[in-house]
């Protein structure tokens, strides 16, 4: 056995020594000039594309088949700067072939392509001519015959300039790999680049690639995969008179606000805009793009519907969605009206730049909706962001038990946001509402509102501060917490200084309520505001300032006769204080003056410092008007107090 080994092993040896023989002869006696003229012919029949050669020429036969060429640019290129320029192009030869005098390319190598693409205001770029000339050179039928279908480029860099909208962009350290069509027709490239400071990998195929260069219809499949954004398509395309494209795509990035700023997009404000996933039927015309068949989905939420996008010098998105339940809370978690841990508005300044970045207009429908703390049910709402200013309706929504409806807009001015609203609530849950609203927590039963407010500010502070317009409110079997006015009536009736004990205490019911209220510059002055009930009744009067949250009312409460109906004992009395713990107190001289023993007194004094006097001493006894001492105030609030 091992002597047959042996005696196969010698013709073996034989024969690759006389290859060896050979390929070393070839080398010796090799037309050169012949190798270099057969090469550069087959890369023109090839790629189309006639080179320029201004460096030197290296040629090696063994151990490596190959011709490189240094400096090389494109015949007919602007000289100056050129669409294509090389260092060096490098052509590998088939071994075989060049033993029998024959060349043939097996692929071909660009060392630090430099691509210029030039595009002008009519569509066209420095490359169309070329294009052309590859298109033909790729026809059916062409004279010269296909040798090689593999072409590598390292270490390349893309440069890409609009004059019409003098858009430039770079691709750098590109790597890839064109499998250029030889057999079939298709087309593949294969590789990697660098963008904006991103790696990405990217994969291109044509089915058809003359039909691709010639503007004809091409079924087409692209990927490209990099940190911030992942993008696929698969459909066809076509570049007659502007670029068509129908087919699927699909769009996933872990954080949208990553991927915008990364593309050269300013993010809205705020939170959100984190994970993101888009699959739909697209169709691009030109600078628009048409998708139908969308499923979105952006931070959990998840709908569906139709999207429209548009570029002609301003960014442009239509939508109509349907969803089933939506949260907008990332998105106002960064709003905050009041400070933290503080009563006083918020006052840093508004980011108001998100509203000039593009133009919007979306219908949105949900079967429940979640902002902040607020749960709505089935709600249809629209916005429509144009110019920089925002509008956001609601044609209805399930809200507080009842029903919402309303509008609400911001317009940019400067720094400055011009705020309007406007909404009714019917047959809400009033305790939910208010406190919700306005923070005022004291107030329950069922009841409509009706509100119309315009602000102007560069805060929440600024807005309070600016307020105007109106609110009115009516309410129905509900009550007021923190004072019980039937039992304290009553009481006072029997013993008018029966000591101070504690107004704030108890609810007080009621039938009917209403109130209107009118805003100026901030405060609220109450027009009309009654509390009825078949015991009592309350009227107030005064202010409220919207900027401070504090009240300074004042009101009459009366017992109501169930015989007559008819009012009965009454009782002046004062709403001082926040909004969210006033006090309340009854007036002191109303009650001095309904005790037969300290009425003869009060009248007896005419001196008004000596009547003050005794006046005060009384209120020590009955307890009326009585505040807590305020306490000392933190250096922080009172800096929070300055104007704005």
């Amino acid at each position: 056995m091992a002597q047959g080994m042996k005696r196969l092993a010698m013709p073996v040896a034989a024969f690759f020594g006389v290859v060896l023989v050979g390929v070393i002869a070839t080398s010796w006696f090799l037309n050169r000039d012949a190798l270099r003229e057969a090469v550069e012919a087959q890369i023109r029949a090839v790629t189309g594309l006639d080179l320029v050669v201004k460096g030197k020429i290296d040629i090696s036969v063994f151990p490596a088949s190959y011709v490189s060429f240094h400096d090389v640019g494109l015949k007919g290129a602007a000289a100056t700067d050129p669409a294509l320029h090389v260092d060096v192009l490098t052509a590998n030869l088939r071994l075989l072939p060049l033993m029998l005098r024959r060349f043939e390319i097996a692929d071909v190598m660009m060392l630090r392509p430099t691509i210029r693409v030039v595009r002008d205001g009519n569509g066209e770029s420095n490359w169309t001519p070329f294009v052309d000339t590859i298109a033909k050179a790729m026809t059916p039928g062409a004279a010269n015959q296909v040798s090689f279908s593999e072409i590598r480029i390292q270490d390349g860099v893309l440069k890409y300039e609009d004059t019409l909208s003098h858009a430039s962009e770079t691709l750098n350290d590109i790597d890839l790999s064109l499998a250029w069509p030889s057999i079939s027709r298709s087309f593949a490239a294969t590789g990697q680049f660098d963008w904006r400071g991103e790696r990405i990998d990217g994969s291109v195929s044509a089915n058809d690639f003359v039909a691709l260069l010639s503007g004809e219809r091409s079924g087409l499949k692209a990927r490209l995969a990099s940190a911030p954004l992942k993008l696929a398509f698969d459909g066809t395309v076509a570049n007659r008179t502007s670029v068509l494209m129908e087919g699927t795509v699909t769009v996933d990035s872990l954080s949208l606000r990553n991927a915008l700023r990364w593309t050269g997009q300013q993010p809205p404000a705020g939170g959100g805009f984190g994970r993101f996933a888009l699959k739909a039927r697209a169709n691009v015309v030109g600078g628009s793009v048409a998708l139908t068949n969308v499923n979105v989905e952006l931070d959990g939420n998840v709908a569906e519907g139709v999207m429209t996008f548009a570029n002609n010098g301003r960014q442009t998105v239509q939508a109509t969605l349907a969803a089933g339940n939506l949260d907008f809370t990332p998105y106002i978690s960064t709003v905050r009206l009041l400070a933290s841990g503080a009563r006083d508005w918020n006052r840093q300044l508004f980011d108001l730049n998100a509203l000039s970045a593009t133009d919007l207009d979306m219908r949105l429908s949900a079967a429940k909706v979640t902002v902040g703390p607020t749960k709505l049910g089935r709600t249809a709402f629209g916005a429509n962001l144009r110019n920089g200013a925002l509008a956001l309706s609601v044609g209805e929504a399930q809200m507080y038990g009842g029903i919402a409806r309303g509008s609400f807009g911001v317009a940019r001015s400067d720094t400055m946001a011009d705020v309007r609203a406007q909404f009714q609530l019917t047959d809400v849950d009033l305790q939910a509402a208010a406190g919700e609203l306005f923070g005022v927590t004291k107030l329950s039963g069922r009841g409509n509102l009706n509100v119309s407010l315009v602000a102007s500010g560069a805060s929440p502070f600024g807005l309070a501060s600016s307020l105007d317009g109106t609110a009115t409110l009516t309410g129905h079997d509900g009550s007021i917490s923190g004072f019980n006015v039937e039992q304290l009536l009553k009481r006072l009736e029997r013993r008018p200084l029966s000591g101070g004990g504690n107004f704030r205490q108890g609810t007080t019911p009621y039938d009917n309520l209403t109130v209107s209220v009118k805003f100026a510059d901030g405060v609220a002055t109450a027009e009309d505001i009654r509390v009825e009930s078949p015991t009592s009744r309350l009227t107030l009067t005064g202010t409220a300032s919207v900027p401070a949250r504090e009240y300074d009312m004042k009101g009459v409460a009366s017992l109501v006769s169930a015989s007559s109906g008819n009012a009965g004992f009454e009782l002046p009395f004062v709403i001082q204080g926040p909004w969210d713990d006033p006090l309340i107190f009854p007036d002191p001289e109303s009650l001095i003056r309904r005790s037969p023993a300290t009425a003869p007194l009060l009248d007896a004094v005419k001196d008004k410092k000596t009547r003050d006097a005794v006046k005060s001493v009384i209120e020590r006894f009955t307890g009326g008007g009585l505040r807590p001492p305020a306490p000392e105030p933190a250096p922080a609030a009172v800096e929070a107090a300055k104007p704005n």
